[in-house]
């Protein structure tokens, strides 16, 4: 059964609205414009039932199951979608214990994943293993800010992948988590740690200058936001040039809608996230006007 975009916006989960980069297009004009459709996921942590019925809040709800029925209602309704995934695909339940992976790299590849890109709990079975659950992937892991060089991930993890949908040039590319002091050393090995707002500004240059991307999406493992000088992505947003939207991970942050944060330039950068154990699924709903008009983004994060 196909689901109108007005079943969606009833079903969310948590707050929904009209963010605007930065102009609110007349409904008129963005019916006839070309519209791209964001759906995201983080820290879903090898959650593949649903929770169990406990009595807990979260009783009865999530499951991989219900995630690929509502992503292909989704596909259903909307001509031009991709699916991400901002990390800590792994750790969490007996599944990862024994499969190590390979189920949700699995299921992630049916469910039709676009790209995904690194959380410090996808080492927790060592680089070594990550790097054999690739082979059960038909997405691509990305990370702009890990250097694995003499790693087993050497020339296996990309920094960014560009997708055209109705002509629409969307760049995407990753940033983790430093994980000195977070993950132990014997499982991330050579992995080197670059600061992320260099290399995120220095990704989204290239995907703008160089790629001639329309929008470039960070799919952050960075945590939403921190008390301290530890970067997040509000201080990733503030710092940026270019970034359009940060869909973000980590710190299990249950966002009632994306928020706009202005970067460098004054420009506003859209940061999303949807807590964590496939609970929801956050979708934005992008419009492109063309002739210099500017984007708008509508939000809603839909419970599983």
């Amino acid at each position: 059964m196909t689901v109108t975009r007005r079943t969606f916006l009833h079903r969310a989960a948590v707050g929904g609205g009209l963010l605007l980069l930065p102009g609110l297009l007349r409904s008129e004009v963005a019916s006839r414009t070309p519209r791209l459709t964001i759906l995201h996921t983080n820290d879903w942590h090898s959650r593949i039932d649903p929770f169990p019925d406990d009595g807990g809040r979260n009783a009865n709800q999530g499951g991989a199951v219900r995630r690929a029925n509502l992503i292909a209602q989704v596909r259903n309704a909307e001509p031009n979608v991709l699916l991400f995934d901002s990390g800590d695909i792994f750790q969490g339940t007996p599944y990862f214990n024994f499969f190590q992976g390979e189920l949700e790299m699995k299921l992630m590849s049916q469910m039709g994943y676009d790209a995904g890109t690194i959380g410090n709990h996808d080492f927790d079975g060592g680089i070594d293993n990550l790097a054999t659950q690739l082979q059960h992937a038909t997405f691509p892991l990305l990370s702009a800010n890990y250097d694995f060089n003499g790693t087993p991930l050497q020339d296996r993890i990309a920094p960014y992948r560009v997708f055209v949908k109705q002509g629409i040039r969307v760049g995407v590319f990753g940033l983790g988590i430093e994980l000195d002091g977070l993950v132990p050393k014997s499982l991330y090995g050579a992995t080197a740690y670059q600061d992320p707002i260099e290399r995120g500004n220095d990704t989204a240059r290239h995907l703008r200058t160089r790629q001639k991307c329309d929008l470039v999406v960070c799919l952050s493992h960075l945590g939403y936001r921190y008390t301290g000088s530890k970067v997040d992505d509000v201080k990733l947003a503030a710092a940026s040039r270019g970034i359009d939207l940060i869909l973000g991970g980590h710190t299990h942050t249950f966002l009632d809608a994306a928020v706009t944060v202005p970067n460098e330039l004054g420009e506003p950068v859209i940061i999303n996230q949807v807590g964590f154990g496939g609970l929801r699924l956050g979708r934005l709903d992008i419009t492109f006007p063309g002739g210099g008009a500017r984007r708008c983004v509508a939000c809603s994060n839909l419970r599983v």
